[in-house]
């Protein structure tokens, strides 16, 4: 919604507000008119910018950077894979074209492949060659991509060197390892040293909150600094200044993003309430800080994580104090308390949680009871740590060495976590409203009604969970990539490629139960088909693997409570060293039905292998369903189903209108995971039934 017409709508509220005397929502809209007017000064600043000038040009610039530069997430794109890359914020100051010279104060992102911007400080100004790009984040007005190196033209002040010492002193007294790496992320927000699988993990599990300085650590540290402050002062008004003094440096601390500020004005409301002893009547403080965010940064009212702060701080002040009396009557009161703020904030937060990811984890709940009782110690004493270590690093590892083990619990929790099936729905509204029904009906009505509506919801999730039932092929959707998984049963799989995406090709075999591999065939080294090979063998067995280690005529015989698995390597030969045309070609035989995979292979080597090659079931068609296909081959293949794992939007093509042609002319049902999701096949005496992620509870049989 455009931010005019969000201050038309703020002004009939205020004016309706003022007619029936509702002071708390005079502030409120008031608040929101005066947000949605700063936002639409500042988007029109950024669209008028004089950088759009220069979109899709080279230039000479100059900025300040703002945020700490942060290695982004390992990529693929298609076959390759990407370089390294680091990103942060920065001012843009200066443009020099050549011809003309502007001065100017833009927020821009960077990007670049320069490893020396790591050692770079918020603060210091910086020279390079950018292509300047339109930029997809609102708060920024232009996307620039450095060209060759990135050169610091100031040095960073005192101030900043302090900070960076102390967060590098913390780092360093953290050691190696996941739960090492989770220190400096619950403390300062600092996750450099977690691994994108240890990520991947926290994610799943519901624990991301954790590194990402919420206004949990911020209430954990302020809460600290209040007890600390009791042994100085006598008067609560000076605790809590002092508090509040501390609170400013600890921002400064963890570098003062939108997040940040967010997360401490959140803290702040939590901080008057546990201060004041007012509970829920702190709700007009809540009320305050909302609307300060607003005002201050208006473009936090787009960002779903104000909206997770918001409503994890309303479920601390409002249910939380309940959840501690319910479970107050059978445990200790100290572990109610210690257990009541994530269930508290969870249960206010799930219907924004499925509104963007389109899945709950009920083991995230669990999750969070367990990793509860380690936050606080793991914070402060860690906060202790950082502060110390620039002048005291020996004492500073002794403290960090007394809470890891607390550390190391949570990174078995997360990876335990992480191993369970998510609750899928549907993403957006229809999500959102879902999960807010159940938890009014949760709150507020009977038992008998919430015993019913929770098993009715566990059964329709169950129904249409993927891969719901018997299957014995299945097609991952890991995007533009390759990945498939043959059932051995016993939760024994043949895998076939493992895709560009560990934690994608994981969630697959986890959701179709396969812990053990007794062949993983590697078709051939471009990173679309081998980059998620850390996702694959990740708590699971794997007997043998077939990567550019067997040649035409070569046979292996699996058993599956089927019967036997027969499996026979049509390709590669000796003598051609293109990778897509040597790829590992495999046909699969069983009792109930026949396959053909050949992983990227072209017209080259298809039609070297067409005369030999007769009809199957399924047919896993080469190259993502590319225009470089064999007729004659295809029309030998003759399949039932042909299965085509491509991504949605790529920018290849895949798969080409004519290959679609062709595929449908044999009489193949096609199918796409870019349009249906992931697919499993059933199979008995050569009839299929077929079920993707996407179909609902709807079956699609051929027989």
């Amino acid at each position: 919604m455009a931010p005019w017409r969000i201050s038309l709508g703020a002004i009939c509220f205020v004016l309706l507000a003022i007619s029936q005397k509702k002071r708390r929502v005079i502030v409120l809209v008031i608040a929101l008119t005066l947000g949605s007017v700063v936002m639409s000064m500042r988007q029109q600043s950024l669209e008028s910018s004089a950088v759009a000038n220069y979109f899709q040009s080279t230039v000479e610039v100059r900025a300040q950077i703002t945020t700490d530069p942060q290695r982004t997430a390992k990529r693929v794109s298609g076959q390759n894979f990407l370089p390294p890359s680091y990103s942060f914020l920065a001012s843009l100051r200066q443009i020099d074209s050549g011809s003309e010279k502007f001065n100017l104060r833009t927020p821009v992102r960077i990007i670049t492949s320069d490893k020396s911007v790591v050692g770079l400080l918020p603060g210091q100004w910086i020279s390079l060659s950018a292509s300047v790009l339109e930029s997809k984040e609102a708060r920024t007005g232009a996307l620039l991509i450095a060209r060759g190196s990135v050169t610091a033209t100031t040095e960073a002040s005192s101030w900043a060197k302090s900070l960076a010492a102390i967060r590098l002193g913390l780092r360093n007294a953290s050691g190696s390892g996941d739960g090492a790496s989770l220190i400096p992320g619950m403390v300062l927000g600092d996750t450099s040293l977690q691994s994108d699988q240890f990520k991947s993990d926290m994610r799943r599990s519901g624990l991301t909150h954790l590194v990402a300085v919420s206004g949990a650590n911020f209430a954990i540290v302020s809460a600290f600094v209040l007890w600390c402050m009791q042994f100085l002062f006598r008067s609560m008004r000076f605790r809590i200044i002092a508090t509040a003094i501390a609170l400013i440096c600890f921002i400064a601390l963890v570098r003062p993003s939108p997040s940040v500020l967010r997360a401490a004005a959140m803290a702040a409301v939590l901080l008057i309430s546990y201060g004041t002893r007012r509970g829920a009547d702190s709700l007009p403080a809540l009320g305050f800080a909302i609307a300060l965010v607003v005002v201050g940064d208006p473009w936090q009212a787009r960002e779903p994580g104000f909206a997770l702060s918001v409503l994890a701080t309303a479920g601390l002040l409002l249910y939380a104090p309940r959840v501690t009396n319910f479970f107050a009557r059978g445990v200790p009161k100290l572990l109610a308390q210690a257990a009541a703020p994530p269930i508290a904030a969870m249960v206010f937060c799930a219907p924004v949680i499925v509104a963007l990811s389109g899945f709950l984890s009920p083991a995230s709940l669990f999750a969070n009871l367990f990793a509860a009782p380690a936050v606080a110690p793991i914070t402060i004493t860690g906060f202790i740590a950082a502060l110390i270590s620039p002048l005291f690093p020996q004492l500073s590892t002794l403290l960090i060495t007394c809470i890891k083990p607390l550390a190391i619990w949570i990174a078995w929790v997360a990876d335990w976590a992480a191993g369970y099936r998510v609750l899928t729905l549907q993403k957006g509204l229809i999500g959102f409203l879902v999960i807010a029904v159940v938890i009014a009906l949760f709150l507020l009505a009977p038992k008998r009604l919430v015993a019913t509506v929770v098993i009715l919801v566990v059964s329709l999730s169950y129904l249409q969970r993927f891969p719901a039932g018997d299957w014995q092929v299945a097609n991952c959707d890991i995007g533009q990539g390759d990945g498939a998984a043959i059932n051995l049963g016993d939760h024994r799989a043949i895998v076939i490629d493992t895709g560009p995406d560990p934690e994608a090709i994981d969630r697959c075999l986890k959701q179709l139960g396969v812990r053990e591999i007794p062949l993983l065939i590697i078709t051939h080294g471009h990173a679309d088909h081998i980059a998620g090979w850390p996702g694959v063998i990740k708590g699971r067995k794997i007997d043998l693997t077939w990567y550019q280690n067997v040649k035409r005529g070569a046979r292996a015989q699996l058993q599956s409570t089927q019967g036997p698995v027969d499996i026979e390597v049509l390709w590669p030969d000796s003598g051609i060293y293109d990778p897509n045309n040597s790829s590992i070609a495999v046909r699969i035989t069983t009792s109930d039905y026949t396959l053909f995979a050949g992983g990227d292979m072209e017209p080259l080597s298809q039609s070297l292998i067409a005369s030999t090659t007769s009809e199957v079931d399924i047919y896993k068609v080469c190259h993502h369903g590319s225009a470089y296909q064999d007729e004659i081959f295809t029309k030998a293949l003759s399949p039932q189903v042909a299965m085509i794992s491509v991504g949605a939007g790529n920018s290849y093509g895949h798969p080409a209108p004519a290959t679609l042609e062709l595929l449908e002319a044999t009489g193949a049902k096609v199918l796409r995971t870019d349009r249906d999701g992931a697919i499993a096949i059933s199979a008995r005496n050569h009839r299929l039934k077929v079920r993707t992620s996407r179909s609902k509870l709807t079956f699609l049989r051929w027989e």
